[in-house]
């Protein structure tokens, strides 16, 4: 097909009009006041310059040096302290956790609980989910029926926080008795001691150290889990250390009921796991986090319902999907859009937006908003794989590429839906495939309960190593995309 030359001129001028807009100050300002200088001191000559100049008194130099170079330095004083990811790490479950479609279906098969309607629309939806054949689910869901005790759903916790937070501390060679801080989120199971008292108690970690637990926030718990590590890692001493487990126990959300809105978490959520290791030192670490914005619609009864966790007609517990939760996660996308937008887009997305807005609200053009192009702002993007649907109405919301989606696209596939971890299996992917340089940024976005959707952008301040890929894509980032 033979472009038009219309839409040939729309690709030569939208980089020029980026370019004069996006350096406008370099472009136009400071060009233009070098040459009023040179002109103004040209008219004056140098003798004259010399006069002015020794006239003026000392005081006057005084203030013109000092009075910036103060300002720039409480500026500085007053700015938050950055934060810094070291490195991260997540779960590959073990082998015999590992179950295919077919053998799920098999299973749903002869589950008792089951009716032959309930059956076909959980398989209906299983091949629609764009889940793999290797995601994995803990033994005790393997069994017919399924077993879902207390014992059961802490050894699977165990299982993937410790296999996660061991990786990662061979990989970044830290010590447990350097971790200050220590934060741990997971929205259905809850024991007592805490998952951070189980992590204290495994790796021996010190008495001061500072802990928190955060429940029933879904599967945007991970960005809300860095925001908590870095506000406390910016009132801790310089070079201090936080570490951030995010995980969810999919043995205890799983539902034996027939109500078809709450068998869907049984499709799509799997075993899974992140370790993240921050810090407020630059060296050694790998990317810097800039930006956190959360945005919440839990005042919208709405929003409040869509995915709520309760007990249907017959006393079964579960979690009941909305058939509204696309639509409002795509309303909750655009409010988070806005905000983060005016923190990352490059003035010439700010200008056209505002310019298309401006002609749709005060001269009532009958056209659409400018949807800005956020891979102007971001070379990669890990949304969170909470199915199908969502991630094709985020593509849709932003205009994204095939292969902008294709981390949270791959992710599903072959992890399936791991709650407020998979944002990390997603930059673990992209990894995989030696995508990031140094001075990429990525920007993480991630839905959940309540209604929320949580965005986290870091930045790539060193160029990763080329050594070998470890968990979780080592045995499978060959065979992707699919």
């Amino acid at each position: 097909m033979v472009s038009s030359p219309l839409h040939a001129n729309k690709h030569v001028l939208k980089p020029l009009y980026q370019l004069l807009v996006n350096n406008f100050l370099a472009v136009v300002i400071v060009p233009v006041t070098a040459i009023g200088v040179l002109r103004k001191a040209a008219q004056l000559g140098p003798d004259e310059l010399l006069t002015q100049l020794h006239g003026l008194r000392q005081v006057h130099v005084f203030l013109a040096v000092f009075l910036p170079s103060a300002l720039v330095t409480l500026c500085l004083m007053r700015r938050p302290r950055s934060v810094y990811l070291v490195d991260y790490a997540c779960c590959r479950p073990k082998p015999n956790c590992r179950v295919s479609m077919g053998s799920f279906t098999e299973n749903a098969r002869i589950m008792p609980y089951l009716d032959d309607g309930s059956f076909r629309f959980l398989t209906r939806m299983l091949e629609r989910s764009g889940l793999g054949d290797q995601t994995y689910l803990h033994p005790s869901l393997h069994n017919i029926p399924p077993r879902c005790s207390l014992g059961d759903s802490r050894d699977e916790a165990e299982q993937v926080i410790f296999a996660a937070i061991d990786d990662l501390l061979a990989k970044t060679g830290i010590s447990p008795g350097a971790i200050d801080i220590i934060v741990t989120n997971c929205t259905a199971f809850n024991p007592t001691p805490s998952f951070t008292d189980t992590i204290i108690n495994k790796y021996r970690l010190r008495s001061d150290i500072r802990d928190a637990h955060i429940s029933g926030m879904g599967c945007s718990a991970g960005v809300i889990s860095m925001e908590v590590a870095r506000n406390l890692l910016q009132a801790a001493p310089h070079g201090s250390h936080a570490l951030v487990v995010s995980t969810e126990t999919t043995s205890l959300i799983n539902y034996t009921g027939k109500n078809r809105a709450m068998l869907l978490p049984a499709v799509l959520f799997r075993m899974g796991a992140a370790a993240v290791l921050l810090s407020t030192s630059k060296s050694a670490s790998r990317f810097r986090l800039t930006h956190v914005v959360r945005t919440l619609t839990a005042a919208q009864d709405r929003a409040y319902r869509c995915a709520y966790q309760e007990e249907d007609e017959e006393g079964q517990t579960g979690i009941n999907l909305s058939k509204d939760l696309v639509a409002i996660a795509g309303d909750t996308l655009k409010a988070n859009i806005v905000a983060i937008g005016s923190l990352v887009l490059p003035p010439s997305e700010k200008l056209l937006f505002a310019l298309s807005f401006v002609a749709r609200k005060v001269l009532k053009r009958k056209m659409k908003v400018y949807v800005p192009d956020f891979r102007t702002a971001f070379e990669h993007f890990c949304i969170h794989s909470g199915g199908r649907a969502v991630i094709d109405a985020v593509q849709t919301s932003l205009c994204l590429s095939d292969e902008d989606v294709e981390p949270s696209r791959m992710t599903l596939h072959r992890f399936g839906n791991t709650s407020s971890s998979s944002l990390w299996y997603e930059l673990a992917y992209i990894e995989a495939k030696r995508r990031t340089r140094k001075g990429d940024r990525v920007w993480m976005v991630g839905f959940g309960s309540g209604f929320k959707c949580n965005s986290a952008v870091w930045e790539c301040i060193r160029a990763p190593n080329n050594g070998p890929i470890g968990a979780p894509w080592a045995d499978s980032i060959h065979h992707y995309p699919v």
